[in-house]
């Protein structure tokens, strides 16, 4: 792996700061020393020693461009991101702004303030440069328009511009119960059955720590702009099966509940290229399946017994207030 020290020594703008992803990546640069710009639209109110929060909506050009007006900025990681797989017409509108609208906004002000590097985040579910698959939900159609904007931009104005394809991320802190695994993970661990499609498909999982890494590389290698890197395992299991090792993991008292739930439309398997992105950026996975879901569970496992504490203590309070 490359020196990180590099990394150090830039100012860091990350979108979609609070989420599972970005919030994993904070850590890592603060460790690493680097000046962060991290924005969400309801950021802590805290001073974080070298991470400084902002509030802003990344589909509003101006609000961003007093950003980057405000702030010399080196290298921007753009993950926010509104992620759903729903095919509901409703979310069209949504989407389109949150997902191709804020990375257009980035492309323009990335070139137009002349910073080294923007890692922009495509999506395993939109389809591949070559494929002639469409996409197959307004969340893919506008990861692949945004992809489509950065090779232009990269192309027509030397945009210095990398997009990173993300695979399945899972792992501690995704509290996002849309999300397969979190959904199951609490639903195991409540005895409660979660309801499910057939769970035939194909996906390749890839742990949040892996993907830090990954980002980090692709922020940092030299002779990679304009380029499509996979961050994934390589590797596909189906979601029957990730749902089989967390019951083994957990050993509830509750079956889950397959064929509840009819399979989404137009679902494709996507493997992730990993021998092409050691070639670009000599990065691979390192956490298996096994390692991660372990970890992921005992993470849950923690945070359940600590609001079950929370509950017990304020029950008591309860209590003694009105006794």
């Amino acid at each position: 792996m490359s020196n990180l020290v590099d990394l150090g020594r830039k100012s860091v703008l990350i979108t979609g700061a609070t989420g599972f992803i970005g919030s994993r990546l904070i850590e890592k640069l603060k460790e690493m020393g680097s000046t962060i710009y991290a924005i969400s639209r309801n950021p802590p109110s805290e001073i974080e020693g070298n991470v400084t929060w902002l509030k802003a909506d990344v589909s509003n050009l101006e609000e961003l461009q007093r950003i980057f007006e405000s702030y010399e900025i080196n290298i921007v990681f753009h993950l926010a991101s509104q992620v759903t797989g729903n095919r509901d017409v409703k979310h069209i509108e949504p989407t389109l702004r949150s997902n191709l609208v804020s990375t257009v906004n980035l492309l323009t002000l990335v070139t137009q303030f002349k910073c080294d590097r923007l890692v922009s985040i495509g999506s395993m579910e939109e389809p591949h440069i070559e494929s002639s698959d469409v996409p197959s939900s307004p969340y893919s159609a506008a990861k692949w328009a945004g992809t489509g904007y950065s090779r232009m931009f990269f192309q027509l104005y030397n945009t210095p511009v990398v997009t990173a394809t993300l695979y399945m991320v899972y792992g501690p802190d995704q509290r996002d119960e849309a999300k397969l695994i979190p959904y199951v993970t609490t639903s195991l661990l409540s005895n409660v059955s979660p309801r499910l499609s057939t769970g035939k498909r194909e996906v390749d999982w890839i742990y949040v720590d892996d993907v830090v890494e990954g980002l980090i590389q692709i922020a940092i290698t030299p002779g990679i702009l304009g380029q499509v890197i996979d961050l994934g395992s390589g590797k596909t299991y189906t979601i029957r099966t990730i749902v089989e090792k967390l019951v083994s993991i957990i050993r509830p008292e509750v079956a889950p509940d397959f064929n509840a739930l009819a399979d989404r439309p137009l679902e494709k398997t996507r493997i992730a290229n990993v021998k092409r992105s050691r070639s670009l950026i000599n990065w691979k996975p390192r956490v298996s399946l096994d390692e991660g879901l372990s970890k992921t569970v005992n993470w849950y496992k923690a945070l359940c017994l600590s609001c079950y504490f929370f509950l017990e203590t304020e029950s008591a309070s309860l209590v003694l207030t009105l006794f």
